[in-house]
């Protein structure tokens, strides 16, 4: 099958879409499709790569001043061409901003199936949306332009079942399903603790190892996370891994708490360390309030963790509490505290508690996703095929 796929976000941009949109690439690819990516470039013009088997188009670009976002300049020439020549016979929509718009608006010229995957909350796309006085306006407002972005498609997915109903919710009428970002569990699994890793990270033995592994963004609540630490009693060691715009503000804080000794920053962390690294924690803790389903989380639970997680948004469709870890009130870094403490204190308990983690997320391995991404996409081309046929066949009638 021809494949294209659109996104506004892409590697080496770090983040859940720029992840979830190469895996889900690489392995078509990997699968015998032929696949095509649209996204920006971050050079000076327009770019095509073979990466990996896939062929990645990237579009000239501009970096957007208060993120990590990148802006294309609206080439919707260069799309047309590009539809012409490759001529998909499905179009898969990550990002609902230029990229994304330009393609749905040719695509549907083309008489194309076209998919979009809804992967993003209001707090994420502008700082507005998080502050007190205008965030329920600014809400409103995103949440109003996705619906009506998602209802000019032929399908719409969202990864998880809370993700899909806030589309319901503000007035999504197109077909929809819930389809996983998923997991790779032959990458991610339980494992020994690589005790030379331990060394390399400078993350002290003999002490349970708290992680937290994602952008250091502040709808991440990690402040909330250090705020727990300082009031755990027990000897528990925290290590965040990732780089963001918080990252000074966390240091600070780290200080202020005169916790410096009992957290780790580690920085940004490579992909092939990532596995080792969750194989050396005893526990996986998201404080977010922005999360429409954790990769960084499901990683974790696949490698046999308990997980600690706030009452926000999806992330109890992960952590459930009291089976495969807790669920806390977002904000709340005494109820926090108390957990981690409680966790931390029982081996047996996190042994149980890490093998109810991996029967959760056996529902979310990557093979089984590309499966059911598959069967829709088939479905979908065969039904346009079927229909092109029916026009024709008219017209002949007629004729």
């Amino acid at each position: 099958m021809r494949i294209m796929i659109v996104t506004d976000q892409y590697p080496p941009q770090v983040g859940g879409v720029p992840t979830v949109t190469q895996e889900l690439a690489v392995n078509f690819a990997g699968r015998g499709h032929q696949v095509w990516v649209v996204a920006p470039s971050y050079g000076r013009g327009d770019v095509y790569h073979l990466e990996q088997q896939v062929g990645v188009y990237r579009f000239l670009s501009f970096q957007w001043p208060t993120g990590g976002a990148r802006i294309s300049y609206l080439p919707f020439v260069s799309i047309l061409n590009l539809l012409k020549k490759v001529d998909p016979e499905i179009i898969h929509i990550h990002t609902p901003i230029v990229l994304g718009n330009i393609a749905q608006l040719l695509a549907s010229a083309f008489h194309k199936p076209v998919i979009a995957t809804h992967h993003h909350l209001p707090i994420t796309v502008y700082a507005l949306a998080n502050k007190p006085l205008t965030s329920k306006y600014f809400s409103k407002v995103i949440h109003s332009y996705f619906v009506h972005f998602y209802n000019r498609f032929d399908y719409v997915t969202a990864p998880t079942a809370t993700a899909l109903n806030l589309l319901y919710e503000h007035g999504l009428r197109a077909p929809a399903g819930v389809i996983s970002n998923g997991v790779d569990l032959k990458k991610f699994t339980p494992g020994n603790a690589d005790e030379q890793l331990r060394q390399r990270f400078n993350l002290p033995r003999g002490r349970p190892i708290v992680l937290y592994l994602n952008r250091l963004s502040y709808e991440k609540r990690i402040d909330v996370l250090l705020d727990a630490v300082a009031k755990m009693s027990g000897n528990g060691h925290l290590a965040i891994g990732g780089s963001g715009v918080a990252e000074a503000d966390l240091h600070a804080q780290a200080e202020q708490l005169n916790i410096s000794d009992r957290v780790t920053f580690l920085g940004f962390v490579q992909d092939a360390d990532l596995p080792s690294l969750y194989q050396l924690g005893d526990v996986f803790v998201n404080p977010s309030e922005a999360e429409l389903q954790s990769i960084a989380m499901m990683k974790a639970m696949a490698c046999g963790l308990p997980v600690i997680a706030a009452d926000s948004y999806a992330l109890p469709e992960l952590a459930h509490h009291r089976e495969n870890g807790f669920v806390f009130q977002h904000g709340n870094s005494d109820e926090l505290a108390h957990y981690l403490d409680t966790i931390l204190a029982e081996p047996a308990l996190r042994a149980q508690m890490g093998l109810k983690s991996l029967q959760i997320i056996a529902e979310h391995d990557s093979e089984w996703v590309l499966d059911q991404w598959e069967a829709l996409y088939w479905r979908l081309a065969n039904e346009f095929a079927e229909a092109k046929e029916r026009k024709k066949s008219f017209r002949m009638g007629d004729a």
